[in-house]
């Protein structure tokens, strides 16, 4: 007892934190301390003990490939693929009947706050089926995935893992563009696709003109949709024994050695980091170890399980199944999203895993109090522990001090992770921008993410400039066709596609660059289509373009963190609304405060904020009129003054203001 108190001394001396504000383990000279070795492995098996549950009813072997089904559910934003898969939790007794809360595999606040998926979720489920006059019991494996556009990278995840999906659409909104988006990824995965038209309860829904829909624009067989009502339950009794007939087992050989494909990650303050994998071949138990293709490194397997769908301890996964697998990783950047894990010392080629995450809008954080940085650092470092797809990079403002540089796959991504950011530490959020490319006369090229980086007045001549683009699929009623080319026109679009889906809805397809559709184009679309319009994109190749760097000054000195990259027939426009925008938010000072934009020397918009006055002639009763025009002389030689040495404050309200800018 005495060496074991001796122990926990030296565990509170040497702070190891175990809670989700430190992703990376720090090791410290425990681990050079032999006798404390057995000592830690008690405490951490402890931790697994009273923080796992172990189910020893659920024997995996039971469950050969051919018994296996994996399938997604992908779906446009609500279409109710997050209140389907709660239905068919329920309907295997995964979860009881009205026990939890509702969007059960939705975990995240902001995730029930604004009513969409952002992380994908896996539970596994069993269902017992006749199947070719044999009653027999499945293993069926749900991953729920995200609907909007900027998250089709967690899509991409969770079809890797499948090998068929239930396509959802709204009973009386029909195909939208999502719909479509999602459709292509599963049909270009070559996985099952089974249509489920969902909400037959509503009062507006119109089944056979959906399937229609479905008919003409993927050429599905009408006779294969089901309808379903997930909020009502009515057909949902069809939708597993549709999944198991129609959808393939997995493919994998069980004779192979070990290959797992690693869907995702994230921090638990009590086991570490938590790596979801699909085995493809050969079988993992608990004790063995492990490498990975990506890093080179072996881990001990710790803990192996899956989820049903709370973290269920079975010691081992087969072929085809898909669970968890805890390693002893130190930080979540270990586990690199679709790496192959594999049998230690055993020879594989590594699995296909997924395209490189790509990075689309950037903006810069600061911590709206300065001294508040290290908050905002450990901030960031707990939400980044669960989402490997934000880049971060320190930088510094002349205007806002020390922040950083995050990059998103989206608008949406970004906004998701900026309203969990003010959860827990207050910040100002500057201009989104994106990616271009400058040449220049010597034949240098360089890439921008941050327009403040752009030289002014370089010394080398601006020879040639790209962007990047994306292909916007766009689903209106045909009364908006008009507004809507009008709107793409004025955004630079190029129209690639026009046709009619049905008598009343029109798709659309147009290139444009991602910069105009950055800011507040989707706002916009929907205003105009009265919220009608569903809008969608894939981002394409870049493109050169006629851009200029626009710099907003204050009394001649610029402002960093509102540099922009604009299109020079835009430029004019963009710098008359900044400095009017500006002149509403910056409060009057004792002294005049110039605002300017500026293209290089040449400025092409001013707004001058006059100054507060005091009127020093108050207590000036009659008098010789030199004394007057002495005291107006001296306040106006103070005035310079305060001009050439004051500080303009900007306030918090003109970055939000500025986002609204196009």
């Amino acid at each position: 007892m005495y060496s074991l108190y001796r122990a926990s001394k030296t565990l509170k001396s040497q702070r190891i934190q175990l809670n989700h504000f430190s992703c990376n383990y720090r090791p410290s000279r425990l681990d050079s301390i032999p006798h404390l070795n057995p000592i830690l492995g008690w405490i951490q098996t402890a931790f697994f003990a009273s923080h796992s549950k172990e189910n020893p009813s659920i024997d995996l072997s039971q469950y050969p490939s051919e018994n296996i089904r994996n399938f997604s559910i992908i779906a446009h934003v609500d279409h109710g693929k997050s209140t389907l898969a709660d239905r068919l939790l329920e309907l295997t007794g995964t979860i009881r009947k009205g026990h939890g809360q509702p969007q059960y595999l939705d975990k995240l606040q902001v995730e029930r706050e604004r009513g969409i998926t952002v992380k994908a979720q896996t539970a596994t489920m069993f269902h017992r089926h006749n199947l070719h006059g044999t009653d027999t019991e499945f293993l069926i494996n749900l991953v729920d995935t995200p609907g909007h556009v900027d998250f089709s990278y967690e899509v991409s995840r969770s079809l890797a893992a499948c090998q068929g999906v239930l396509l959802v659409v709204d009973a009386a909104q029909g195909v939208q563009a999502q719909t479509v988006a999602n459709f292509y990824l599963a049909f270009e995965a070559n996985l099952s696709v089974i249509p489920v038209i969902n909400k037959i309860d509503q009062p507006t829904a119109d089944p056979d003109r959906v399937i229609e829909q479905l008919k003409s624009m993927f050429d599905l067989d009408p006779k294969e949709a089901l309808l379903t009502s997930a909020k009502t339950g009515q057909g949902l009794e069809q939708v597993l024994p549709a999944v198991i007939e129609r959808i393939p087992p997995p493919p994998g050989k069980s004779s192979s050695p070990l290959r797992m494909l690693l869907l995702d990650s994230y921090y638990d303050e009590y086991k570490g980091v938590i790596c979801h994998v699909a085995v493809v071949d050969g079988a993992l138990r608990k004790g063995e170890k492990i490498s990975s293709a990506a890093t080179g490194q072996s881990y001990d397997v710790l803990d192996v399980g899956i989820m049903h769908p709370e973290l269920i301890q079975t010691g081992v996964l087969l072929t085809g199944q898909v669970g968890y697998v805890v390693s002893g990783m130190r930080s979540t950047k270990e586990a690199r999203v679709g790496d192959t894990l594999y049998q230690y010392r055993s020879v594989v080629d590594p699995l296909p895993g997924f395209k490189p995450v790509k990075h689309m809008v950037f903006s810069g954080v600061y911590p709206a109090d300065g001294s508040d940085f290290e908050a905002l650092n450990i901030a960031i470092e707990k939400l980044t522990c669960n989402d490997a797809s934000v880049s971060v990079a320190k930088e510094s403002s002349t205007a806002l001090g020390l922040g950083f540089r995050c990059g998103f796959l989206g608008l949406l991504h970004m906004d998701v992770f900026h309203q969990r950011l003010e959860q827990a530490s207050h910040v100002i959020s500057t201009v989104p921008t994106v990616p271009y490319i400058f040449e220049y006369s010597d034949g240098s090229k360089v890439h921008i993410q941050n327009p403040a980086m752009l030289p002014s007045n370089p010394k080398q001549r601006v020879t040639a400039c790209w962007e990047p683009t994306v292909i916007a699929t766009i689903i209106i009623p045909s009364e908006y066709v008009g507004a809507i080319i009008t709107l793409c026109s004025e955004r630079r679009g190029e129209q690639l596609e026009y046709s009619f889906i049905d008598s009343q809805r029109a798709f659309m397809k147009y290139r444009l660059p991602l910069r105009e559709i950055v800011v507040d184009f989707y706002n916009e679309l929907k205003s105009i289509t009265s919220g009608y319009a569903s809008f969608d994109y894939e981002e394409a190749d870049y493109q050169a373009s006629d851009l200029v760097k626009l710099d907003i000054l204050l009394n001649g000195q610029p402002v960093d963190a509102m540099a922009t990259i604009v299109h020079r027939l835009k430029a004019q426009r963009v710098g008359r609304e900044l400095v009017e925008k500006l002149k509403k938010f910056i409060d009057r000072q004792m002294f005049e405060i110039i605002i300017q934009a500026a293209i290089g020397s040449k400025i092409i918009a001013r707004e001058t904020l006059s100054a507060m006055r005091k009127n020093v002639l108050a207590k000036c009763y009659g008098g010789d009129i030199t004394r007057k025009k002495k005291l107006l002389e001296k306040q106006k030689e103070g005035k310079k003054r305060m001009k050439r040495v004051g500080s303009v404050d900007i306030p918090q309200e003109a970055f939000h203001e500025l986002l609204k800018v196009s």
